[in-house]
């Protein structure tokens, strides 16, 4: 895969990477902090984590383009997670789901995200973004409410007294003002969040708002607070894994739904294995320096794409860069309003919604999709990642068997005039045939049958399966027992276009030794030939 993406490499090329990886950057900056903070750790936290994404996990990554750091969709289990474990519990669920993730690669896991449907990964995302535009009441107005859970802190809003901070209240919608309007021009050269973030900050430093601000950024690249291997009971790792796997489902969708989605734009394929093992060992090492887990970035690496990136030396040269900023502007980072960074937040959870999807979804009026997407989306917010997909696939499941269990069953005479001549009409006058689309299952056989055996029996029954993809040993048993009390009535039936498939669950489940194999045709026409034949 380095042959390949090398191939040719020279001082044009390697000019591209560094521009991109200045843009993203200075995309990352911003969105390193506030994600750092809205994730329940602070900025420096959040900062570490890009820093040590982008080498580790964009250096190992499955593409050539991926750019990773932290994401808002954490939020959603990182909150709750740090509230009941403190930051420790979240270093060792993160360790955890870097080896989940490992061995997700190892397994070839990759694969799974195909079997998750559309509209639940954009009820997904839409509540992720509700999390994230909530999780920033706090910092956006100033308010203290406390709790373990988003909905608890939502809650307490109503029955704690709170006062308002009318200048962290101002900046936040000014930042978001800000970035709405912001000339599309312009965020070629600049970014529209660093700019506010930019401006805000410089205000800060003349004016010194009384609002509250990121605080000191260690100039350093370990943090005080980081995995400490010594300091872990290791008969308490059993309250961790129901939270590692929350992680490791997270950075397993999101990534590969990143890496497709850029790989579309970028016209190249990806190794999900590798990408796996990448973020794996990402984020096991991240907790070592005090980070937040990490994910592919779809804002960053589609910068990464847009501003002429060609291989993974954008992620390191943005890594590069984001450490330099540690050391270089620290004492201008401290000063940035965390109201700021909330108005940034609330604006990227805004556009991270797919509201192409969501248009198509509301206003085409697909009914099981907005029952997929509502439930999918409600449950992210009110619980977590994994039972708000576990929920959503479900849904999805019970949804496609309802659709597919509507076998269809049209039963029509022979047309005389067509297919037979003379003398031979008169073989055919009792004979019809009964055409079957759908699967044939548990769920649809008594359907079938009932609809067979509410027509006037005659004494040639032809069932066409050519519309058949699937049987199960249920159907088939039903089948059987069907064309047994059929005989008794002196009723032949015949079988024509049987699938492959179908018909090697018959011969498993021994209905074409009970029924015979001289039952069996290509197509009807070729049934009544035989039957043309005998008579003569």
């Amino acid at each position: 895969m380095l042959k390949n993406e090398f191939k040719g490499y020279n001082k044009k090329t390697f000019g591209s990477d560094l521009l991109a990886g200045i843009t993203v950057a200075a995309v990352a900056l911003p969105l390193a902090l506030a994600f750092g903070v809205s994730n329940g750790a602070n900025a420096a936290a959040g900062l570490i984590s890009a820093i040590i994404a982008g080498i580790f996990i964009g250096g190992l990554s499955g593409t050539s383009f991926q750019i990773s750091g932290p994401s808002g969709a954490m939020t959603a289990i990182l909150l709750p997670l740090i509230a009941a474990h403190g930051i420790q519990g979240m270093f060792i669920a993160s360790f955890l789901a870097g080896i989940i993730l490992i061995l997700a690669g190892i397994l070839m896991f990759g694969n799974i995200i195909t079997f998750i449907p559309m509209p639940v990964i954009t009820g997904f995302t839409s509540g992720i973004a509700v999390i994230i535009a909530l999780g920033q009441i706090n910092n956006l107005t100033g308010l203290t409410s406390e709790g373990g859970s988003l909905m608890e802190k939502i809650l307490n809003y109503f029955t704690i007294p709170n006062q308002i901070n009318v200048t962290s209240l101002i900046i936040g919608l000014s930042v978001i003002a800000f970035m709405i309007f912001y000339p599309k021009k312009l965020a070629k050269f600049m970014p529209s969040s660093l700019a506010a973030i930019i401006i805000v900050t410089a205000l800060n430093i003349i004016f010194s708002f009384k609002t509250s601000v990121v605080g000191v950024i260690p100039q350093t690249v370990l943090l005080p607070d980081r995995l400490n291997l010594t300091s872990i009971n290791f008969t308490d790792l059993n309250k961790f894994i129901i939270p590692a796997i929350s992680i490791a489902a997270l950075a397993l969708v999101e990534s590969l739904l990143c890496d497709a989605s850029a790989g579309r734009i970028r016209n190249e394929k990806f190794d999900a294995q590798i990408e796996l093992t990448a973020l794996g060992i990402g984020n096991m090492i991240i907790p070592f320096f005090g980070g937040v887990p990490a994910t592919a970035a779809i804002a960053r690496t589609s910068v990464s794409i847009k501003t002429g990136g060609k291989t993974r030396l954008v992620s390191i040269i943005h890594s590069i860069i984001l450490l330099l900023s540690i050391f270089l502007l620290s004492p201008v980072i401290s000063k940035i309003p965390l109201s700021a960074l909330a108005g940034v937040l609330i604006v990227t959870a805004w556009r991270m919604n797919d509201w192409d999807a969501i248009k198509i979804i509301f206003g085409k009026r697909f009914k099981g999709a907005i029952f997929q997407f509502s439930i999918t989306m409600i449950a992210t917010v009110v619980f977590d990642l994994t039972i708000a997909i576990m929920l959503g696939i479900i849904f999805s499941v019970i949804l496609f068997m309802v659709s597919i269990s509507n076998v269809q069953v049209t039963i029509s005479d022979i047309d005389k005039e067509k297919l037979c001549e003379g003398s031979y009409c008169n073989l055919h006058r009792k004979t019809e045939v009964a055409y079957i689309v759908g699967p044939l299952y548990f769920g649809t056989v008594d359907k079938l049958i009932e609809k067979l055996s509410s027509d006037e029996r005659k004494d040639i029954l032809i069932l066409s399966l050519r519309g058949v993809p699937i049987a199960d040993m249920s159907a088939v048993n039903s089948l059987t027992n069907f064309c047994e009390k059929l005989q008794k009535d002196n009723t032949t039936v015949f079988f024509a276009g049987v699938q492959p498939k179908v018909m090697r669950m018959f011969e498993r489940c021994g209905f074409v030794e009970k029924t015979g194999e001289d039952k069996f045709f290509w197509s009807t026409d070729k049934v009544l030939a035989s039957l043309n034949d005998k008579c003569c």
